[in-house]
């Protein structure tokens, strides 16, 4: 690639289901999209092993195959789809600068940022290990798998209280294991969590190890007060944590709410700086799901060509 700048009708960050979905429908309007897929080509989809709430997949599909999928529909109307990851950004005026691997210049028109998020993880080489094999971070994605069995979710907040109260409907046993002697919830929340007769909720432990053989059959507790050790049978391991949007580099430079989530306007994805649209989990701590993502994709790349349009 030249070191000399280039000029682009519509960019788009990240490339998770709400990237791929700009991308289609940028390159459907003739846009001609350039995208660079990030640090994590696919977005969070591609450390899910089953996706079974994606409509249009009636068996279920493998989150990796599904952002295959998505990127030869990208692909197959002209989006220029690359490896790559912005470094920074100038967003003061248009067309907007940004910087590709700290070296390529890029002239963009217009800009989606589709960065997403990342879960929090608490840090165990275990964690890693089973992650989708037992270990996931989100209920609404995975939860289904657990049917009448027994998990346990880390967390104290808002997140695992949701997550805790949705496995509930599902699973045998729900255990909410929090570091503290009080949640940090919501009184909603919480008033939901100590309802549910089979949510049990263990105080003062954290999780030290998550142990299986290949997958989770237990995780071991240690008590924060006393250092004493304890084993949980469980089948499942959920990490509730919380999300952070990977919105680093736009600080400062587009509004945003006090964790970093991109903030846009009603009905529409639009950010506080003309010509560049938010979509999917950088903008999104509601839903966070790959359908709602994608449809904001799409709102974001129609709202990109109708920008252009009334500039013309």
């Amino acid at each position: 690639m030249s070191d000399k700048a280039e000029s682009v009708k519509c960019l788009i960050l990240g490339s998770g289901p709400a990237g791929y979905t700009a991308a289609i429908y940028a390159a459907r309007a003739d846009l001609k999209p350039v995208m660079y897929q990030g640090l994590q080509p696919g977005g969070q989809l591609t450390i899910t092993t089953d996706v079974e709430n994606y409509p249009g997949y009636p068996d279920g599909v493998k989150g990796p195959e599904m952002m295959v999928d998505f990127q030869k529909q990208a692909e197959r109307f002209g989006t220029d789809v690359r490896f790559g990851l912005a470094t920074a950004v100038d967003l003061s005026k248009r067309p907007f600068k940004v910087t590709i691997d700290e070296k390529h210049e890029i002239i963009a028109e217009t800009l989606i940022i589709s960065t997403g998020a990342s879960a929090k993880w608490l840090g165990l080489e275990s964690e890693q290990k089973f992650n989708g094999f037992g270990v996931s971070a989100c209920a609404t994605c995975d939860g289904f798998f657990y049917r009448g069995q027994r998990v346990a979710v880390a967390g104290g907040g808002d997140t695992a209280c949701e997550e805790a109260s949705y496995l509930s409907k599902l699973c045998k046993k729900v255990y909410l294991i929090h570091r503290r002697d009080e949640l940090r919830a919501s009184k909603a929340m919480q008033h939901r969590v100590m309802k549910a007769e089979n949510i049990e909720i263990i105080w003062n432990h954290i999780p030290k190890e998550i142990v299986g053989d290949k997958t989770v059959n237990g995780v071991i507790l240690e008590d924060v007060n006393s250092g004493k050790i304890k084993r949980l049978e469980v089948e499942g391991f959920f990490v509730a944590i919380g999300h952070k949007p990977n919105s680093d580099i736009f600080k400062g430079q587009l509004d945003m709410d006090e964790t970093g989530y991109l903030q846009t306007k009603p009905d529409s994805t639009q950010t506080s700086v003309e010509g560049v649209f938010a979509a999917g989990d950088v903008q999104d701590k509601v839903f966070r799901q790959a359908v709602t993502a994608a449809g904001t994709g799409c709102m974001a790349a129609i709202e990109a060509e109708r920008f252009l349009a009334d500039k013309e």
